[in-house]
C-alpha cells in the first residue's frame, strides 16, 4: 500500500486539486472536512502504512480525502473517480461495505470507526499477526459515548498498534464543536488515560512524519489541528464547507487558488 516516494507539495498540490475537481463534478459538498484530513492520509497512506497495517476512515464524509489519497498511490484510477457518488459507483459518499480492498468496513455513522480500530487491533494480537492499525475520526464524533468506550478498550487492552488520528478542524455539521458540545480542545480532555498523546500541525508534513514515526509502548492519540476547507480562500474555516458544493465560479476560484500555493 505504501508509495515508495516520499510526499511532497508537489503531490499534496496534485491530489488537492483532483480532490476539488472531483467534489465539482460530482456536485457534492463536504469539501470542507475532506482537506482539512487530506494531508495526513495522503501522508499515511504514501510513507506509513505497510503490508499488513490497516486504515479504518470513522469520519466516513471525508471518504473523498481517502479514494483521492487512494488515487495518489496508484490504487485507483483517474476512471474510477470520475463514478464518485455516481450510480452504480463503488466509490459511494461514505466508505463502501464491499468492493475495495483497502477499505475494511463501512462508515459514516460517526462514532463507530474507532471501536472497530480497537478490535482490529485486538484481533491481530489474538491471531499473532503482525500490522499497525491507524484510525482517523473527527473531533465532532468525539461528543459520541461509543468513542470514549473505545478509547477505554484500547487503554485497557494496551493496544500498542493502534494509532488514532484526529481532524481537529473545530468545526461540524452545525456549529463549532466547542458550541456544540464544549469538548474543544479535544487533548484536554484525555488527561488521566493511558495514552500517548501529540498535539500537531495538521496540514505540516513534518510533523505528521515525526509523530508517526515516534516510539509506541500503548495506543496514542495524534490531535492534528486542521483548518476546514484548507487551501481554498473562499471556505478556509468557514462551516458551510460541510455541506455546501462548489459552483463554477467557486471552482475556478478554487483551482487558482491551489495552482498559486
Amino acid at each position: 500500500m505504501r508509495s515508495s516516494a516520499e510526499l511532497g507539495p508537489d503531490g499534496l498540490r496534485s491530489a488537492r486539486k483532483r480532490l476539488v475537481q472531483m467534489h465539482y463534478e460530482s456536485g457534492v459538498g463536504h469539501l470542507g472536512g475532506n482537506l482539512s484530513a487530506l494531508d495526513a492520509l495522503l501522508l499515511v497512506f504514501h510513507e506509513f502504512l505497510g503490508p499488513d497495517d490497516k486504515f479504518i476512515l470513522s469520519k466516513g464524509h471525508s471518504a473523498g480525502a481517502l479514494y483521492t489519497a487512494l488515487w495518489s498511490c496508484g490504487r485507483l484510477t483517474d476512471d474510477d473517480l470520475k463514478t464518485f457518488h455516481k450510480d452504480d459507483t463503488l466509490l459511494s459518499g461514505h466508505p463502501p461495505a464491499s468492493g475495495l480492498a483497502d477499505v475494511l468496513f463501512a462508515t459514516g455513522s460517526l462514532g463507530h470507526g474507532l471501536s472497530l480500530a480497537a478490535g482490529t487491533a485486538l484481533a491481530l494480537r489474538l491471531k499473532s499477526q503482525t500490522g499497525r492499525v491507524v484510525c482517523m475520526t473527527s473531533d465532532g464524533e468525539w461528543q459520541e459515548g461509543s468513542t470514549w468506550e473505545a478509547l477505554i478498550f484500547a487503554c485497557h487492552h494496551r493496544l500498542e498498534t493502534l494509532t488514532i488520528l484526529v481532524d481537529h478542524n473545530d468545526l461540524q455539521g452545525f456549529g463549532s464543536t466547542s458550541d456544540v458540545a464544549s469538548m474543544s480542545p479535544l487533548w484536554t480532555r484525555l488527561q488521566g488515560f493511558e495514552l500517548q498523546v501529540e498535539v500537531i500541525d495538521g496540514h505540516d508534513l513534518a510533523q505528521i512524519r515525526s509523530a508517526l514515526a515516534a516510539p509506541q509502548t500503548g495506543p496514542r492519540l495524534i490531535a492534528l489541528r486542521t483548518i476546514k476547507g484548507r487551501g481554498l480562500q473562499d471556505v478556509e474555516g468557514r462551516m458551510e464547507s460541510h455541506y455546501l458544493p462548489l459552483d463554477a465560479t467557486g471552482y475556478t476560484q478554487a483551482m487558482h487558488n491551489l495552482d498559486s500555493q
